[in-house]
């Protein structure tokens, strides 16, 4: 949640190289909750000071920085005056060199607000992955492959959860939520966060979400897990604004028991001209009456990239657990895919297990 600027304090403006954007921060507000505030979109991950996504330097003005992880943050380069922007609190007006930053990410700015949401379906659609549904109090406007943080009833936990649904329904809101022994958040989706369930919700997030006018482009999405859900939303979006566009959805997951949808994938095959949905098996050795594909899905899409050769001039879209993005990253890179076309989003495991959305692009 994006915590609600103390006015009484002195108001800093922030000026961003090499774009010249300025925008004023609140003493006592972070840089990237400013940013969100007012509809600046800088690149961001985490928003927690874990994952370096908003990494910048400080060219001047004094600051100080909230605890972060020094993985994020070597103690070398805070020593050169390196910052992340979710922890750095102004003390003066500032002068930040954004590291990275993205045209079309700026002119897709929409401020981060708060919404009062309610529960309308939990739906399990496997052992371990549910669907959540909510109703908005009001529209959210947002973009497919951006993500919300959803806060519990009581206030105890917020985690952060990838829209499954494109945007054509602004007050309706889709998540696939992968479920966690203990996990403060996602083990109340069998329990007490039923239909009814009153939640805040604030929100959109993230960079990782489809980039418009590409149509001529092939469209490879890669996911794992309840990384499907922003997939889920730039494939449907694309689906609505151009459907004959080339598309490859590789999904991966250990056994046909973690796998879901299927007929829903197998009806797009029939209907779209050039899509193909090939889902991944990982732990499927003994599996004979899988015809499928097996192996980790960074192998999988390899194979099929080269197979295909529609590398060249794709944009890529990477969804799900850390060592599935680690892997995909140079598999796409190899395969002809420029790096400023591809995208990915990061799913890290919180400090109790659960997952918190960590997002940028390459």
């Amino acid at each position: 949640m994006v915590s609600k600027p103390d006015t009484s304090k002195p108001l800093h403006t922030v000026r961003l190289q090499p774009t010249g954007t300025e925008f004023g921060v609140y003493e006592g507000e972070t840089v990237l909750n400013a940013g969100f505030r007012q509809g600046v979109a800088l690149i961001h991950g985490c928003k927690e000071g874990q994952c370096s996504a908003c990494k910048a330097v400080l060219l001047d003005g004094d600051a100080e920085m909230l605890k972060y992880s020094t993985f994020a943050l070597p103690e070398s380069e805070r020593d050169s005056n390196h910052v992340l922007l979710c922890r750095t609190i102004p003390f003066s007006d500032l002068e930040i060199e954004l590291l990275m930053f993205d045209e079309e990410l700026l002119s897709h700015s929409v401020a981060v607000s708060e919404f009062s949401g309610k529960v309308e379906t939990v739906e399990a659609l496997t052992q371990d992955i549910r669907r959540l549904v909510l109703s908005l109090d009001r529209p959210m406007t947002f973009f497919a492959g951006q993500y919300a943080d959803i806060t519990l009833p009581d206030g105890s936990t917020t985690r952060s959860y990838s829209m499954g649904n494109p945007p054509s329904d602004p007050s309706r809101l889709e998540f696939i939520i992968k479920k966690y022994s203990g996990g403060r958040f996602s083990s109340r989706l069998d329990g007490d966060l039923a239909k009814g369930a009153k939640v805040a919700v604030s929100g959109p997030y993230g960079t990782c979400f489809r980039r418009e006018h590409r149509d001529d482009a092939p469209l490879v999405l890669i996911g794992g897990g309840s990384g499907l859900a922003p997939l889920l939303a730039i494939l449907e979006d694309q689906i609505a604004e151009a459907p004959q566009r080339r598309i490859r959805l590789y999904y991966g997951a250990r056994t046909q028991a973690d796998l879901f949808w299927l007929d829903r994938f197998q009806s797009l095959e029939t209907e779209l001209p050039d899509f193909r949905f090939i889902p991944a098996l990982s732990a499927a050795a003994d599996d004979k009456q899988w015809e499928g594909e097996r192996g980790f899905i960074h192998e999988v899409v390899q194979r099929g990239l080269r197979a295909e050769s529609i590398g060249d001039g794709a944009d890529a879209y990477a969804c799900g657990p850390p060592p599935l993005i680690d892997a995909v990253l140079p598999v796409l890179q190899m395969a002809g895919v420029e790096p400023e076309r591809i995208y990915f989003d990061k799913f890290t495991p919180a400090t109790n297990n659960e997952k918190v959305e960590e997002e940028t692009a390459l």
